[in-house]
């Protein structure tokens, strides 16, 4: 990680640079832009009815999750061969695995879609998931006097500009009456946060709430606390390259995934006890009573027909980048593959839908 910006550097510069967005990314928005041009009529073209044979997707698969959750559900049956599920699950992970083609199709919040567009990299969202409950707490380090979001004002936030943990922060920081510069953002990727609260690096951090029973009980009793909000991060989406999406077997395919990652999110839901012993306690080393209190907290899935609310959101997250700095103004309509719009509505219950 590159060091710190010196006293007087603009912070929004080092941001920029930590997360590769330079002039040769800028360079290879160009070539990006062109590639899109050139498959717009592929990207246009209706789906296929059914997957050809042989066809193959790379999907990732953040510690086993995804993979897990079909096999437990009765949902391993897919129409075509999964060529790796991959181990990634970090926005910038994802956008460098897309871009090296090792990648085609990622399960992520609202905010990579983003920073991959404002990188030149042509990738759409084809599913939403919408999430009505806070999954993410702000958590102190140990020691802290933090007791509500109003006392950030003046303190050291662990930013990641491209992660859904990214844009939590600034929407709770726009709630409170605080502006970006009221506090310093500290540029790290999620992964960093854990540490950076146990050595005082930073004075607040958002932590998943599968993240958060593990740093209470290890620095609970050293002062350590959650401030919980009622910010959520709306969208939990698949997204995929345009590349991916323009090639008519691939596209196919994905279209025949969305069924199963829509019911796979339902099963999951509807059988927390499963789900807490053979994913959180077997794969995840947590306590049942760890495992528990996350499940507690989980959201009901909700895949709605059309995506209006979904891209609104979107619009709005971009919006409040670009206020900050972090990146410019666009419409985000560009990020949406309409055509996979209905799929993961038509998978499930009515109750789900909404």
């Amino acid at each position: 990680m590159p060091a710190p910006p010196a006293p007087g550097l603009d912070r929004r510069l080092f941001l920029t640079s930590l997360l590769g967005v330079t002039a040769a990314v800028a360079g290879l928005s160009g070539c990006a832009e062109a590639g899109a041009a050139a498959d717009e009529a592929a990207l246009k073209a209706p789906l296929a009815t059914k997957v050809p044979p042989g066809t193959r997707l790379k999907i990732s698969s953040f510690e086993g999750f995804q993979e897990i959750q079909l096999k437990l559900a009765g949902l391993d049956d897919l129409p075509f061969e999964v060529a790796d599920w991959l181990n990634i699950g970090a926005g910038p992970d994802v956008i460098n695995a897309f871009r090296a083609g090792s990648l085609d199709l990622a399960n992520n919040a609202g905010i990579p879609p983003i920073q991959a567009f404002y990188q030149g990299f042509d990738a759409r969202i084809v599913a939403i998931n919408v999430t009505r409950r806070p999954n993410y707490l702000f958590a102190t380090k140990p020691g802290s006097d933090i007791r509500t979001v109003a006392d950030f004002k003046g303190r050291r936030l662990a930013f990641s500009q491209g992660q859904a943990q990214g844009v939590v922060l600034l929407r709770a920081l726009k709630e409170a009456g605080l502006d970006h510069d009221d506090a310093e953002l500290v540029p790290l990727t999620s992964n960093q946060f854990f540490t950076a609260l146990q050595s005082g690096q930073v004075d607040i951090a958002p932590l998943g709430i599968s993240q958060a029973p593990a740093y209470l009980e290890q620095y609970g009793a050293k002062g350590a606390r959650t401030i919980p909000t009622d910010v959520v991060d709306l969208l939990n989406l698949l997204w995929a390259p345009a590349e991916v999406l323009a090639d008519r077997a691939k596209a196919a395919a994905v279209a025949a995934y969305i069924p199963y990652w829509a019911r796979g999110a339902v099963w999951q839901y509807e059988h927390p006890d499963v789900w807490n012993r053979e994913y959180y306690v077997k794969r995840q080393n947590l306590t049942p009573a760890q495992a528990e209190s996350i499940t507690a907290l989980a959201n009901k899935p909700c895949f709605p027909p059309r995506w209006d609310e979904a891209i609104a959101w979107e619009q709005e997250t971009a919006d409040l980048l670009a206020e900050g700095g972090y990146v410019k103004e666009f419409d985000v309509d560009a990020l949406f593959d309409r055509r996979f719009e209905p799929l993961a509505a038509r998978a499930v219950p009515a109750e789900y839908r909404r």
